[in-house]
């Protein structure tokens, strides 16, 4: 089920008043509420696939009651072992069994040995597969790194691993933050059920204004990239910088939303990412469950910055490789993870890797200054860069659109591939972005302003974009759906 589409508009009344008002008094029933309405909002998709959700939810409960009562730091390291391989098992046989068996006759064929078979198969990947596993393994590495006391509660813990707002593209969450409100008596509040209302409202503009706006434009350049100048081709990536952090961000605030109207308070995911000033902070901000899950589960076991220079830039590598690889069974992910990390190591060797946490651009002025403007264009412009590789069907087609730039460096006027004026687009995403710099300091307000007239005309505009977007963005997928 998606979120902007209208069986979710009438399925999320439904579930908030029988949740509020029929199960409020007792805590077992609401989670057994929520873990149905959970399956439900999945099987809408492909009720077949709620088998590996509740498979992978029996393996990490016991796995996690298994590694808390070993008698031995063997043995609990075995049964994490137990937790790792199904899940990574399960991911790498939908998501990637594939992409290794087409690499491996590529590489045969390198050496003249030609493959007289298929050895591929028809696999649909299950969507959220690689939130959901992952979510459900740092369950198991938390209680072996002892941070956290395994659940008895069988009913809470499946509805921790399959909470409908979050189960299909995040924020990926930690069991010591989700699952522990889950344990807990909800209480209803009027005013998060607001602060929700908000959220999912300038999610559902992100998503259908912004994102889907310019779909048509960015996926006719790509497809289309041979005929097209390199003023064109260079808008297409731009309008793709765009359209990503719309459509993930918005699903995100629609996500984040959702949780507070039946209490739950979800981490932020993302942090004004264009506002970044250098490519480490850009990873501060974008995607951060995810960029987090590596810190803690991968980055920091291996060591992370506490070895010397050489091992830490091997592990920021290797971070940076996996978490391209995490994104799709596609060598263009690799090679976007690898520009990453090429990007962040300069960063991080001068020492620049920290020094813009807990602070944004123009933090006590309207405007920010030369330098930050300087800042922000230059890392835009490489995260931008990058994201041709992202894009884009194969790495031939990425060197083949950069080739064009490179070949081809004139400007022609773009035409809009269904007759709209270009120029509404180029206005639009000017103002997104000052309104987005205009709030920067709090992802979670989008509409903090002490003038209610001010108020008023923002949500009468953001409505009013929502309602003319409906028939164009009411049937495209999440572009997170995919990984």
């Amino acid at each position: 089920m998606l979120f902007n589409s209208l069986e979710f508009f009438i399925f999320l009344p439904i579930v908030f008043i029988l949740y509020w008002f029929v199960f409020k008094n007792r805590l077992e029933l609401q989670n057994l509420f929520i873990l149905f309405a959970s399956y439900f909002f999945y099987g809408w998709w492909d009720w077949r696939f709620l088998s590996l959700i509740f498979l992978s939810t029996l393996v990490d409960f016991f796995v996690g009651l298994k590694i808390h009562n070993a008698k031995s730091q063997k043995l609990k390291k075995r049964w994490l072992s137990v937790s790792v391989i199904f899940n990574v098992g399960l991911l790498g046989f939908f998501k990637y069994f594939n992409f290794f068996i087409d690499s491996w006759v590529e590489l045969l064929s390198v050496f003249g040995v030609q493959s007289g078979s298929n050895w591929t198969l028809q696999l649909i990947l299950p969507i959220g597969i690689s939130f959901y596993t992952f979510q459900t393994m740092s369950y198991s590495f938390d209680i072996y790194y002892k941070k956290l006391e395994p659940t008895k509660q069988f009913i809470a813990f499946a509805a921790f691993v399959s909470f409908f707002p979050q189960l299909v593209a995040g924020p990926i969450e930690r069991a010591s933050s989700l699952l522990s409100q889950i344990t807990k008596k909800r209480i209803f509040d009027y005013n998060r059920c607001v602060e929700g209302i908000k959220l999912i409202l300038w999610g559902l503009f992100k998503k259908l204004v912004i994102a889907d706006g310019i779909a048509p434009i960015v996926d006719d350049i790509f497809a289309n990239y041979h005929d097209y100048s390199a003023s064109t081709l260079i808008m297409g990536v731009t309008f793709f910088s765009f359209q990503v952090y719309g459509d993930f961000s918005g699903y995100s605030d629609i996500a984040i939303g959702t949780a507070k109207l039946f209490g739950i308070e979800l981490k932020s995911n993302f942090k004004f990412p264009n506002f970044s000033r250098n490519v480490a902070e850009y990873w501060q901000r974008w995607h951060v469950s995810l960029s987090t899950w590596f810190r803690h589960y991968l980055y920091i076991p291996m060591g992370g910055s506490r070895v010397s220079k050489a091992k830490s830039v091997r592990n920021i590598i290797i971070i940076f490789v996996v978490s391209g690889f995490w994104h799709g069974a596609n060598w263009t992910f690799i090679f976007w993870g690898a520009l990453h990390a090429l990007f962040y190591i300069p960063v991080f060797l001068m020492g620049r890797n920290r020094i813009y946490m807990g602070n944004v651009v123009g933090e006590n002025t309207w405007f920010p200054s030369i330098k930050e403007i300087f800042q922000l264009l230059s890392t835009f412009i490489l995260v931008t860069f990058s994201r041709i590789f992202f894009r884009s069907e194969s790495i031939t087609d990425a060197f083949g659109y950069l080739q064009k730039i490179i070949n081809d460096f004139s400007y022609e006027a773009y035409n809009h591939p269904l007759g709209y004026r270009m120029i509404d687009y180029y206005i639009l995403i000017a103002l997104f972005v000052i309104y987005e710099y205009r709030i920067r300091k709090d992802e979670r307000a989008p509409f903090k302003f002490k003038s209610k007239v001010v108020r008023f005309v923002i949500y009468s505009i953001v409505i009013l974009g929502i309602l003319l977007f409906y028939d164009s963005g009411f049937d495209r997928s999440f572009i997170y759906f995919q990984f």
